[in-house]
């Protein structure tokens, strides 16, 4: 099996397709019909990766992965919304979702998408670097995806881990926000440019005991952090 899927889906026909299509490319799927389940799933499996469609019964998409993230940081989660819902995708991802996809989708589109986080994940455990940064009054530890001010801790999820990494080797630089979004998330279409700036967003709010850390947009450019003297 190449992973463990948490795939939280309500629509039977849908559930049944994609739960066969994505066993027929080896991944282990455990299929649950409502966001209780799927939580019940969660607490005592280890998966690789969640799958969550948003509208669901008894716990909704949205508030599983609130509950998912309180256990787990790392794991990455990609929701499933409507096409006509804009609203959703963004909510998702201040949320702690990692990526979307809209339906109707193509199973060779989510295999990809499954496969980018699956390979970073690897990549991440294999590789092991000793990667602590001080930024400002924070400390912030990329292998364990913490940030830390005094004695307050927050884990971060692994595209904000990502995104703060490639801020904190590059202090003081400049980064296009074609490369950023290359970077990070794969391509700079539109949605993903929307996706930045939510992420950009949660960073400010996590950095801003400090006064002196600046994450400043850069007009038609991109970002740069920086600190004050």
């Amino acid at each position: 099996m190449k992973a463990k899927i948490l795939f939280v889906e309500d629509d039977i026909n849908l559930g049944f397709v994609t739960k066969d299509n994505l066993e027929e490319e080896g991944y282990e799927i455990i299929h649950c019909e409502d966001g209780a389940i799927g939580f019940e799933e969660f607490r005592k499996t280890e998966f690789d990766l969640c799958l969550l469609d948003v509208m669901l019964p008894q716990m909704d998409g949205f508030t599983l992965a609130q509950k998912i993230r309180e256990i787990n940081s790392e794991i990455p989660i990609i929701f499933l919304t409507a096409k006509s819902m804009q609203e959703d995708k963004i909510t998702g991802l201040k949320l702690g979702a990692d990526d979307y996809i809209t339906k109707p989708f193509s199973i060779e589109e989510l295999i990809l998408k499954i496969e980018v986080f699956l390979k970073r994940q690897k990549i991440t455990e294999s590789a092991k670097p000793q990667t602590t940064f001080t930024i400002g009054n924070y400390t912030f530890d990329s292998l364990d995806y913490s940030l830390k001010l005094e004695d307050k801790e927050r884990k971060l999820t692994r595209r904000e881990n990502e995104l703060l990494t490639y801020f904190a080797e590059n202090i003081e630089i400049v980064l296009k926000r074609e490369d950023i979004l290359m970077k990070i998330w794969g391509n700079d279409d539109y949605f993903n440019g929307r996706s930045l700036d939510v992420f950009i967003s949660r960073l400010r709010k996590y950095l801003k005991d400090d006064s002196r850390i600046e994450i400043k947009n850069i007009h038609r450019v991109g970002f740069k952090m920086s600190l004050k003297n």
